[in-house]
């Protein structure tokens, strides 16, 4: 397994228990490993792309997406644009213009897998439409979730308003079009999709059975499968395929039994 595997495949691991653990705590423990949890997955995309891509690659990301998230983020508290009016409390740590420092993280967490897996399933330009709506529609998990532990509140009501959702499509846009020098494929990105596709059934199980939110377990499976059944189908061909080379299986009709003495001789 090359270095970049390596190193990813044992972050994602720990990342997996961290997340497992969520809807076994409560109050603090719960709102600690939060931070934890996407400390880990900033940590994990930003060294996938600085060992991928390399380190001004990284470097170019971190820029985008954290430091993007945090410009976005600062704006929204200030002034209600582009998400609507809403606060932070002060359970996910200590904020920088009125937003934790973690929040920015969780953008370049999911920011660059999207990223990796729109470069999968579609070529050039299409990357930053399909990259996009792959890290938005992460927040039809992610916002009611952290909204029903009030970690952030909404002015005057307590559902998710729908300028959130669309404002982070027109954030991600902006921030998919700034990615776009970044190379979208390489062989080991393998797991950056599985860490896109766990974290979308997962978000789907977790809602529908431990958190209590089957509403936003149906939208989340909804629009965040039209990027994660597209990348599954196809890693399955891809798997497949690797699975019928490396144990020697071929389609009978392509086989080519070796010529004896006799038949190379009759041609000449």
């Amino acid at each position: 397994m090359s270095r970049p595997r390596r190193a990813v495949w044992v972050g994602l691991a720990v990342l997996v228990l961290a997340q497992i653990g969520y809807p076994l705590v409560e109050g603090v423990t719960r709102a600690r490993l939060v931070v934890v949890t996407v400390v880990l997955g900033y940590l994990i995309s930003v060294t996938h792309c600085a060992l991928s891509r390399g380190v001004r690659s990284a470097g170019w990301l971190v820029l985008v997406t954290t430091g993007g998230g945090l410009a976005v983020e600062a704006t929204g508290v200030a002034t209600g644009v582009p998400f609507g009016t809403y606060s932070y409390g002060s359970a996910l740590g200590p904020p920088v213009l009125g937003v934790p420092l973690v929040i920015p993280l969780a953008w370049t967490w999911m920011a660059w897998p999207a990223w990796v897996v729109a470069g999968r399933l579609v070529p050039g330009w299409w990357r930053i439409p399909v990259a996009a709506a792959g890290l938005a529609s992460w927040d039809l998990f992610l916002d009611p979730q952290m909204v029903a532990e009030r970690y952030w509140t909404w002015a005057g009501t307590t559902e998710v308003p729908l300028t959130n959702y669309l404002g982070w499509l027109a954030v991600a846009l902006v921030l998919m079009t700034l990615m776009y020098p970044v190379p979208a494929r390489h062989p080991d990105d393998a797991p950056m999709y599985a860490l896109y596709l766990w974290t979308y059934f997962s978000g789907i199980l977790a809602h529908a059975v431990f958190l209590g939110l089957p509403a936003s377990a149906a939208w989340g499976a909804l629009g965040m499968g039209a990027v994660a059944i597209p990348l599954l189908l196809a890693q399955r061909r891809v798997l497949l395929a690797q699975l019928r080379g490396g144990c020697g299986l071929r389609r009978p009709w392509r086989a080519q039994p070796p010529r004896s003495r006799d038949d190379r001789g009759a041609g000449t």
